[in-house]
């Protein structure tokens, strides 16, 4: 027998001939010269390495060989921050970017992208202005402080006003209230990041007012309260009221800081939740500073914010950190555009998305999963079962941790005999869909909770990729 010809590196197309071939001129057309170039060696070296390991029973031609290095491409232009769909059952997802904006909150940051903006201008007089007159006036009369001012998150937030206000001096707060949030977000060092001293009070479930009274001297800078928003301390317990603490915080003259958290500028019972303490509450009961989220409840941009006493505020304001966290025109824009719905609290819950998502009904996700059943199965294949299920969802990023929300999913189960191994599969070819879907494995069924889904069609459109996934 004649023994086969085994393909020699020698027979290996060059750069140059694989550049001229008619795919090869296509990507330079596309990508560029340089880019096409590397990406033709790249792809050259793969076809070598596996010609050396006794993988290859034949050499590629030219064009292959430049089709290969165009997909290379294609998959690296491929934008990392791409959108996908959040059938997770959590809202306000921090690994999946929390709140979607506003279709208003979208058009004026794209507005604000395309052109030059007034954002430290004063159109009336031609001088100077200030960045944070874009919301001032805005959050003013939404929360009823005397001043605002804004910065890139709610972090931030509290930073600066611990850095403004207790900068070598004391700041006294429950122990109850030493929050860590995700990211490794721990009060007690962003205290002493900020320079200032912290003074535990009362222990983890009680804390009283004489503890804080008894705590007060003249090293206090600031009497800290922080809204577990997180998580939930019950049973026996004592917490001292923010007005309370106001009250007793002001008989010596110290500043009262209300850290609110994720922070809601509406009473969420509007929409059936469970009441949350609003940003006006938290001013009319006698804080001094109260900080708060942009990009959780509010639903708007990634921002922090601290309202309170105009002279407390120019104060943080003169705070040479102020300028290391202010916030670009984008997110200003949109953040204007989002708290400008909230002037309109009738249709706020139709037009602002993280409230329209939070107040669906569980039979409203139930007639979306009786549509969605037959054409997801047909897409699927007979190697999966899938049903109608209710199940819950939760708020996220630390908001109401004991609420959850009555909701509908697609429950997808392996047929047969197939093996948990096959629903872990399907999780990561949904993954790799041109429109990613993000479920969660709950008790051998992959569930798609529905709860965020409006664009039915599109999520069908992406689920047919998956017959060309291996």
């Amino acid at each position: 027998m004649d023994t086969p010809i085994r393909p020699s590196l020698r027979d290996l197309p060059a750069v140059d001939a694989v550049l001229k071939t008619p795919s090869g001129q296509l990507a330079i057309a596309r990508f560029g010269r340089l880019p096409v170039t590397q990406a033709v060696r790249g792809a050259l070296d793969e076809v070598r390495a596996r010609l050396l390991a006794g993988k290859l029973a034949s050499l590629p031609t030219p064009d292959h060989v430049a089709l290969a290095a165009t997909s290379a491409l294609e998959g690296a232009a491929r934008a990392s921050l791409a959108p996908l769909f959040n059938l997770t059952g959590t809202v306000l997802h921090t690994n999946l970017g929390r709140a979607l904006l506003a279709e208003e909150a979208v058009a004026a940051a794209t507005a604000a992208m395309r052109s030059a903006v007034a954002l430290e201008f004063d159109l009336s007089t031609g001088t100077r202005g200030e960045r944070d007159d874009h919301v001032r006036d805005l959050l003013i009369e939404l929360t009823g402080a005397e001043d605002a001012t804004v910065v890139n998150n709610n972090a931030a937030a509290v930073l600066l006003v611990l850095n403004t206000l207790g900068l070598g001096k004391e700041a006294i707060v429950s122990r109850g209230e030493l929050i860590e949030i995700g990211g490794a977000f721990r009060m007690p060092d962003i205290m002493a990041r900020a320079g200032v001293r912290l003074i535990e009070v009362g222990t983890t479930n009680r804390t009283h007012a004489r503890d804080y009274e008894g705590a007060l001297t003249p090293e206090t800078g600031l009497v800290l309260k922080v809204h577990t928003s997180n998580y939930r301390i019950e049973g026996f317990t004592k917490e001292v009221s923010a007005r309370e603490l106001a009250s007793i915080a002001g008989a010596r003259g110290v500043p009262l800081v209300n850290d609110l958290g994720s922070g809601t500028l509406v009473d969420l019972a509007r929409i059936g939740l469970a009441h949350e303490p609003t940003v006006r509450e938290a001013v009319a009961e006698g804080a001094d500073l109260v900080t708060f989220s942009g990009d959780k409840l509010l639903g708007g941009p990634q921002t922090g914010f601290i309202v309170g006493r105009k002279d407390l505020i120019a104060k943080v304001n003169r705070n040479p950190m102020k300028r290391a966290l202010r916030v670009d025109k984008i997110r200003l824009a949109a953040l204007e555009a989002t708290l400008k719905l909230y002037r309109d609290p009738d249709r706020l819950a139709a037009r602002l998305p993280t409230l329209r998502l939070l107040a669906r009904t569980r039979d409203e996700l139930r007639a979306v999963a009786e549509r969605l059943t037959a054409p997801v199965a047909a897409r699927l294949g007979p190697g999966f079962t899938v049903e109608v299920a209710d199940c819950t969802s939760q708020i996220g990023s630390g908001a109401l941790p004991l609420e959850t929300l009555a909701s509908a999913a697609l429950a997808i189960r392996p047929a047969g005999d197939a093996s948990g191994g096959a629903l872990n599969g399907l999780a990561t070819r949904l993954r790799g869909l041109p429109v990613p879907v993000i479920g969660r494995v709950n008790e051998g069924a992959l569930l798609l909770d529905l709860r965020c889904l409006e664009d039915e069609a599109g999520f069908l459109a992406s689920l047919d990729a998956l017959g060309a996934a291996p």
